[in-house]
């Protein structure tokens, strides 16, 4: 957390944060980081509610501030922004038509910020059977993907948000991410609504963030427990969005809870 907000401070003194807390032990390590940057900081205590339900209470906090000269970033934790990206990243959005979100070029780090040398996401895009991925992730860093352009989803670690979007949606029923995602496929259950309402979603190379991905490389180190969730909210994606894809997810969610892979 502090190298998330340590590389927030470089980009200037209108950042304004709000740190969403889902379900940690310890709040003092957190409660201490307030006056220790160069913007307001302000901590919202949410229990463990997961990452759509933590987001939407942040906005909550600020919807009634945000104004048509400001703009959302959504920033996970473990992403690490480099200099220059968010100014690269906002005047893209304010530049192009009918913009929802930009994201970026997500770089593989370790925990301490340290480049892999592999790609984490250049975007999300869905195979032709229906399976959503990262462009890019686990491929090594040699110069690819350095056009930008529209995508079909963006990564939920980086996003940079047009305010006229999210009220777009926020005055539906004040939601932003869907609730019953706690984990996993919500930033592409997000892109989708906003595709809907004819919003555009866009690739940002030369913003540039770093993300120490919580998933292991290894499939098989992950609890059960966590992969049964993120299948399921692949099957929850198309009974949202109903598509013939749904079968790939039903496939899917099949082959993890009875063959355990």
């Amino acid at each position: 957390m502090p190298l998330c907000l340590d590389s927030l401070a470089t980009c200037g003194s209108e950042v304004r944060c709000t740190l969403a807390d889902s379900g940690s032990a310890d709040r003092s390590f957190l409660e201490a980081l307030v006056g220790r940057y160069p913007f307001p900081l302000q901590l919202i205590f949410c229990g463990d509610v997961g990452f759509a339900v933590a987001n939407n209470r942040a906005f909550s906090e600020l919807s009634a501030d945000v104004d048509s000269n400001d703009t959302v970033v959504f920033l996970n934790p473990d992403a690490f922004v480099e200099t220059g990206t968010l100014q690269a990243a906002l005047k893209a959005l304010h530049s192009l038509q009918d913009v929802a979100v930009v994201g970026g070029r997500l770089l593989g780090c370790n925990m301490v910020g340290e480049l892999t040398g592999r790609l984490d996401s250049t975007g999300i895009f869905r195979r032709w059977y229906g399976r959503w991925y990262d462009r890019g992730q686990g491929e090594m860093d040699s110069g690819q993907y350095l056009e930008g352009g529209e995508v079909p989803a963006v990564c939920g670690a980086f996003m940079v948000c047009h305010p006229a979007a999210l009220r777009d949606l926020w005055g539906e029923d004040s939601t932003l991410f869907d609730p019953s995602f706690f984990l996993y496929k919500e930033d592409i259950e997000l892109s989708l609504r906003l595709r809907a309402r004819g919003w555009k979603l866009c690739y940002l190379p030369q913003a540039r963030v770093r993300h120490s991905r919580g998933w292991a490389e290894e499939r098989s180190v992950m609890p059960i427990s966590r992969r049964m969730m993120a299948a399921e909210n692949e099957v929850r994606l198309y009974l949202r969005h109903p598509s013939p894809y749904i079968f790939w997810a039903l496939a899917k969610y099949l082959l993890v809870r009875f063959g355990r892979v």
